[in-house]
């Protein structure tokens, strides 16, 4: 990962909002630095409030080829955070709001199928006569039913499997 002073980390994450603008990710991280000499603690051994000022350690990468890093002292952390909101505002114009609407029908779909299989089938009726037809779609729904609760419980073991090799 490349350390970059902070107008040279503005620079190339602007360039990466425009690479990405069509489709693709980018990860923020911010972090408190931490010097090399160890785990440092947030209060001094005579228990009074650490007085040392950390630097800012923030991280931008789209997960493929492309990471980089700056630190930030905390006296430049206003001027900073002001130039960086301003490019996250301008970048996140280009987000597309979630269709709520198709959202929810698709998860009430699901749901009225996975309830419609879960739940036996009963089969009532004469075989013969008034009925029959209604009869053979409860039978076919019925097996229906037990071919998708079978490969349920395939999907169920396999991933089981799979977990337990890992």
């Amino acid at each position: 990962m490349e350390l970059l002073d902070n107008d040279a980390f503005l620079a190339r994450l602007a360039s990466l909002f425009e690479s990405t603008k069509e489709q693709g990710t980018i990860w923020l991280t911010h972090k408190r630095f931490t010097y090399e000499d160890g785990d440092v603690a947030m209060k001094s051994e005579d228990g009074s409030d650490d007085t040392r000022e950390y630097p800012c350690l923030l991280r931008a990468t789209d997960g493929k080829k492309n990471a980089f890093s700056t630190r930030i002292n905390s006296g430049q952390l206003p001027v900073f955070h002001a130039a960086y909101s301003s490019l996250l505002k301008a970048s996140m114009s280009t987000l597309k709001k979630r269709d709520k609407k198709r959202e929810k029908l698709r998860s009430e779909q699901t749901a009225r199928r996975r309830k419609l299989m879960s739940d036996p089938a009963v089969i009532d009726g004469p075989k013969r006569g008034n009925g029959r037809k209604k009869r053979q779609r409860q039978v076919k729904l019925a097996l229906k039913q037990q071919k998708s609760q079978q490969k349920f419980k395939e999907r169920e073991a396999k991933v089981k499997v799979e977990s337990a090799a890992t």
